[in-house]
């Protein structure tokens, strides 16, 4: 039974039986920018659920993105670009466009990201599991690639999203989330240019709230990623995420992204640092500590049984330790963050 399975037969129980229950109202935020045909089937897709409202954030599309969310009927929100775009700025505008509407207020709000087509049962089955456990404050389904046999990069990002039943950490972009907790904890910290639904997933537990996922189809995700610079970009952007997020809430209880901060500083920098200045201070034989990375690609490899997968697992520590000292030169000179986009 794949990783991600485990667990998820228990955890959907009671969910099927509530879903015809629809008491609560269910809006949308959508994000994007020249997303172009996945745009399309979003929104498609978004009009076919039982949502009372979308809004479409758009962050300065060329594409005729706008044009075609508006034939759809779609409100659409221009999001202003002489501030610094960030996916929470644009999630945090489309809930305040929510918010300033008038009459009934949505109980729960759908994100999704403009590449990401939504599962048809996923609004019943997400919205039955938050009225049946008052004490969650989100939860999400499967995400998986519509394309991962394209690239090892698409598969890994598959196997990536493929994640337990139950209790979690943080749910990614696409998501459902009632309005009454993030109204407690100000959404999104728009100044995160990564990472921003973990660190918020992080202020929610500390109001009490707990994350779940759940069993079911949530969306198809493009993730077109077939070269490997851009696997790098994203690599080093989840480095960025890691150090900023640590530096926010590394403390305990919390301790948000401090394991992964510590791998990608081990083999990422420290191991290379040591293998390089050994030899050269000291003696050629410390070039041999360079081998552990083959190694711990083995292990891997024998413990998950995806071979491209643990080389990646592996090289990614390159670019997140250089992402993460991105981060600390950016916080020593005082130097506001660029956004690190892959596609």
């Amino acid at each position: 039974m794949p990783r991600g399975d485990r667990g998820r037969r228990l955890e959907g129980a009671g969910c099927d039986r509530a879903a015809e229950n629809a008491s609560f109202l269910v809006d949308a935020v959508v994000i994007g920018r020249n997303e172009g045909v996945r745009l399309i089937r979003c929104l498609d897709s978004m009009k076919r659920a039982d949502l009372r409202r979308i809004v479409y954030v758009d962050s300065g599309s060329t594409d005729g993105s706008i044009a075609e969310a508006e034939s759809r009927g779609v409100e659409v929100l221009r999001l202003d670009l002489s501030v610094p775009f960030t996916a929470a700025r644009a999630r945090n505008a489309g809930l305040d466009r929510l918010r300033r509407q008038g009459g009934v207020r949505a109980d729960l709000v759908q994100f999704i990201d403009g590449d990401c087509e939504l599962d048809p049962g996923w609004i019943g089955r997400a919205r039955a599991f938050l009225q049946a456990n008052p004490g969650v404050a989100g939860t999400g389904g499967r995400c998986r690639e519509r394309f991962p046999g394209a690239s090892v990069y698409n598969r890994f990002c598959d196997r990536e999203w493929d994640t337990p039943v139950g209790e979690a950490r943080a749910l990614g972009g696409n998501a459902m989330f009632r309005m009454a907790a993030l109204d407690q904890v100000g959404g999104f910290d728009p100044a995160l240019i990564a990472g921003e639904e973990p660190e918020l997933c992080v202020r929610l537990r500390a109001r009490g709230w707990t994350i779940r996922r759940i069993d079911g189809e949530m969306v198809l995700h493009d993730a077109a990623m077939t070269r490997f610079g851009q696997f790098w970009k994203r690599a080093r952007r989840a480095g960025f995420a890691f150090a900023q997020g640590y530096a926010m809430h590394g403390a305990a209880p919390e301790r948000h992204y401090a394991a992964p901060l510590r791998r990608a500083i081990l083999w990422g920098a420290v191991l290379p640092a040591a293998a390089f200045l050994g030899a050269v201070a000291i003696h050629p034989v410390f070039l041999a500590l360079l081998l552990l990375w083959p190694a711990q690609i083995l292990r891997l490899w024998r413990r998950d049984g995806d071979g491209p997968r643990a080389a990646l697992l592996t090289i990614a520590k390159i670019p997140e330790a250089l992402g993460a000292f991105q981060y600390l030169f950016a916080r020593l000179f005082r130097r506001k963050a660029r956004l690190i986009e892959y596609k």
